[in-house]
């Protein structure tokens, strides 16, 4: 996507969206903003890039199991940042987590764009 100023609103429009679906654990929203082949590097897991979700079928089974991993996850203090064509986020996160105990950290998001969705979503929180 070009550096236009209509290009950085529907950027802007795009992560606005994106994020008020993700506050609202809303799947099918967030399906709406990603491309098809959208790829999700999750924070953890087992490999160098964590639990990769490919497509959205795995986007829509991971937040249909959401509920047992984190329960009343809230998203504040959300900024994105741009660097040349690609996009960052910071955000603070806090909820229960998978054992019932409380947590707050702060978080970044490195994202890729491609025809006016998001095509990659590459996670990292702040460890205990």
């Amino acid at each position: 996507m070009p550096d236009t100023a209509p290009a950085r609103d529907a950027i802007d429009d795009l992560f606005r969206r994106f994020g008020k679906a993700f506050n609202k654990a809303d799947a099918e929203e967030i399906a709406a903003c990603v491309t098809d082949d959208f790829e999700w590097r999750l924070n953890a897991g087992g490999s160098p890039a964590g639990r990769v979700l490919k497509g959205k079928a795995d986007l829509l089974a991971y937040f249909a199991d959401k509920s047992t991993a984190h329960r009343e996850a809230r998203y504040s203090e959300a900024r994105i940042h741009r660097s040349g064509d690609k996009l960052f986020g910071t955000f603070r996160v806090t909820g229960i987590d998978s054992a019932g105990k409380p947590f707050d950290r702060y978080g970044i998001d490195l994202y890729e764009v491609r025809d006016g969705k998001i095509s990659l979503k590459d996670s990292y929180l702040k460890a205990d």
